[in-house]
């Protein structure tokens, strides 16, 4: 928590002035009781002493003020809450390499259930779609909010020959500006999400893809994944399949997205669940102030009752 008025605290110092004052005057009463010799007579004419229900009342009021004082500096916290409306296409690598085990059980598996994640993690009300790519792209779900949709579309993925990125850039491209033309010049902003092991063998080179994107103005984010050591079988035969993340991270900077890299299921999650956060929230300093004033005007009852209660008089 901080304060949006911090001098405002200041005034506790005055606070602690009548703190002082207070404590200077007890100290005092007391020293008058002691001179006061004729204790027979003292315990006839005084009354019965309230012992420390007298300080009940002087602390809550003090307690209130502070709380006041607190209140009055502007108290405020951060807190995340949902951004506008978005559109968000996952683009996922479908090639034959996608079939390598360095990943577990395979690179398209974990891709799947980072993917399912995700999703989870969107806000509901954001429209997702899917692309998936390997030697040519296809919308397999068109920006949604429907999560089942989705979900069965992911499931539902299988591999094919070679790998076009470009493709897979531009026709998630093209799905958001066809979403976003219903909604006219209030088209919520467009993001790709792209996973693949970074090396294109097919289509248009990605960077024209990237260079579309800049134009549209849609950030393309994407995910690295396997390891430099990833093989699949083809016949029998194995393929080295070496993950490519500079391929990736240079597609990834040049349309104003975020690289990230991802050798295991346990951080392809992750990475999704960062993802996610940075699409579907947003920090905002809220201000507190009234939880303050609102404690402080309890004390300020309970110090009434209590003066009420015990001396008849209000404080």
């Amino acid at each position: 928590m901080n304060f949006l008025a911090p001098s405002r605290l200041l005034l506790l110092l005055a606070l602690l002035a009548l703190v002082g004052l207070y404590v200077a005057v007890q100290v005092r009463r007391g020293r008058y009781a002691v001179r006061f010799t004729n204790l027979a007579l003292l315990e006839k004419v005084a009354p019965v002493a309230p012992g420390w229900r007298r300080h009940v009342p002087a602390a809550a009021f003090l307690l209130m003020m502070g709380l006041f004082v607190t209140g009055f500096a502007r108290p405020a916290t951060e807190v995340r809450v949902p951004r506008e409306q978005a559109t968000i296409m996952l683009a996922l690598d479908v090639s034959a390499s996608m079939e390598a085990d360095d990943v577990p059980p395979n690179r398209l598996e974990a891709a799947k259930r980072a993917a399912v994640s995700f999703l989870d993690g969107v806000p509901s009300r954001f429209n997702v779609g899917l692309v998936s790519f390997s030697g040519t792209a296809t919308v397999n779900v068109q920006p949604t909010t429907d999560r089942r949709a989705l979900r069965a579309g992911i499931e539902g993925l299988t591999l094919g020959p070679r790998t076009a990125i470009g493709e897979g850039v531009i026709a998630s491209l093209e799905a958001i500006s066809s979403f976003g033309a219903q909604y006219g010049e209030s088209a919520p902003p467009g993001r790709i999400v792209l996973l693949s092991d970074g090396t294109n063998t097919a289509g248009r080179n990605p960077q024209v893809a990237a260079e579309r994107a800049n134009q549209a103005r849609i950030p393309v984010s994407t995910i690295a994944y396997g390891t430099p050591d990833g093989v699949f079988y083809n016949n029998g035969a194995a393929v080295p399949v070496p993950v490519d993340g500079p391929a990736l991270e240079r597609l990834a900077r040049e349309t104003g997205g975020r690289f990230y890299e991802a050798a295991t299921g346990g951080e392809l999650r992750q990475v999704y669940q960062d993802i996610g956060s940075s699409i579907g929230y947003r920090t905002e300093t809220r201000e507190v102030w009234v939880w303050f004033i609102g404690a402080g005007l309890l004390l300020a009852c309970v110090t009434a009752a209590a003066s009420l209660l015990w001396f008849s008089r209000l404080p």
